[in-house]
C-alpha cells in the first residue's frame, strides 16, 4: 500500500518558493550561453553532469537502484517523456525568449491536473477547477493570436511558444506517470536517474544528427551556466522535487508553482531585457489564473489527509 500524502505545511512552501526561485532561471542561463554552446547541447551535457553526480550519491549509499522493483518500464517511459520536454525547450529557446518559455512552459500543471483527473480518483477536477484550464487555455489563444496582431510579430517567435506549450504538457505526462506508478514509491535519486541517463542519451544524439553539436566554445559563461543547471538545478532541485511529491499531494504543491513564471519572467527582463507585449502580459495573466485556480484544492478536502 502507498503512504500517504499530506497536505503542504509551512516547510513545503518555503522549499516551494525556493525551487520556482531557482527554476525561474533556468530558462535564463540556457539563453545567456546559447551563443557559446548550442541550448539542445547544454541540456545534453548537463543531464550526464547530474546523472554522475545522483549515481554518485546512490553508489554512497541513498537511496538504490535495483531493477526488480518493477520500475524499469515506467522508468523509461518518464525518461523519454522528460528528453521530449527538453528538446521541445531546447528548440523553443531558439526561436522565442525566455521569458515566453518561462510562462507557456509552466502550463505544466494543467496537463497535470487533467491527467491526474483521468488516472487517479483522490485528484479529481471540479468545475472551479475546470474553469481555470478554460482559463488558462484562453490565456494561451490571447498570447498567441494577440500576438500575431502586434507590430513585432514573428512566426518564429510563435513556432517557439508553440514548442513551450509542448514542454508543459510533456513535464505535465511525466508527473502523472511518476505519481500513477511504482514510481510513486522509488527513491528519488532512481526516479531522476531515469530521466537524466535517458535525456543524455537521446538529446546527444539529436544534438549530433541535428549539427548543434558542431560548435561548442566552453567560455566562463558557459561553464557557469552549466554548472549552474548541473548542479543546482537538475540535480539538487529536482531531487527535492521528487522530494516533495513523496510527501505531498501533488495538486498541493502545483499551486505554488505559478510562481515560477513570474520569476522567470522577471529574470528575463531584467537580465535578458527582454520585451514583453500587451497581448503576451494579458495571456501571461490569464494563464498564471488559470493555473492558481486548478491547482488550488477545495476548501472541503482540506480536512482530510
Amino acid at each position: 500500500m502507498g503512504s500517504v500524502r499530506k497536505q503542504i505545511d509551512g516547510f513545503g512552501v518555503g522549499m516551494m518558493i525556493l525551487l520556482c526561485a531557482v527554476w525561474g532561471l533556468h530558462q535564463v542561463a540556457i539563453k545567456v550561453a546559447a551563443p557559446d554552446i548550442a541550448p539542445i547541447m547544454q541540456i545534453a551535457l548537463r543531464s550526464g553532469i547530474s546523472a554522475a553526480l545522483v549515481a554518485i550519491v546512490i553508489a554512497c549509499g541513498w537511496g538504490d537502484f535495483s531493477l526488480r522493483d518493477g520500475t524499469l518500464r515506467p522508468g523509461i517511459v518518464v525518461g523519454i517523456l522528460f528528453s521530449a520536454e527538453f528538446l521541445f525547450i531546447a528548440e523553443g529557446l531558439r526561436f522565442t525568449s525566455a521569458s515566453h518559455m518561462a510562462v507557456f512552459l509552466y502550463t505544466a500543471p494543467v496537463f497535470t491536473a487533467l491527467g491526474l483527473h483521468c488516472f487517479l480518483p483522490a485528484e479529481k477536477l471540479h468545475l472551479r477547477q475546470w474553469l481555470g484550464i478554460a482559463i488558462a487555455f484562453g490565456g494561451i489563444a490571447t498570447a498567441f493570436t494577440g500576438g500575431t496582431l502586434s507590430d513585432g510579430f514573428s512566426s518564429r517567435m510563435l513556432w517557439g511558444d508553440f514548442l513551450g506549450v509542448l514542454a508543459g504538457a510533456g513535464w505535465g505526462a511525466t508527473t502523472v506517470i511518476i505519481r500513477c506508478t511504482s514510481l510513486s514509491e522509488a527513491p528519488p535519486t532512481k526516479t531522476l536517474l531515469y530521466q537524466l541517463v535517458a535525456a543524455f542519451v537521446i538529446l546527444l544524439l539529436y544534438a549530433c544528427f541535428s549539427g548543434q553539436s558542431a560548435k561548442i566554445s566552453m567560455t566562463g559563461t558557459a561553464w557557469a551556466s552549466l554548472l549552474f543547471q548541473g548542479v543546482v538545478i537538475t540535480f539538487a532541485s529536482y531531487l527535492t522535487w521528487f522530494w516533495l511529491l513523496r510527501r505531498y499531494l501533488a495538486s498541493r504543491l502545483a499551486v505554488f508553482s505559478f510562481m515560477s513564471p513570474l520569476f522567470g519572467v522577471t529574470f528575463g527582463v531584467i537580465l535578458l531585457h527582454d520585451s514583453v507585449d500587451v497581448f503576451f502580459a494579458i495571456g501571461a495573466v490569464m494563464v498564471l489564473t488559470g493555473i492558481s485556480i486548478v491547482s488550488r484544492p477545495r476548501p472541503a478536502l482540506q480536512v482530510a489527509g
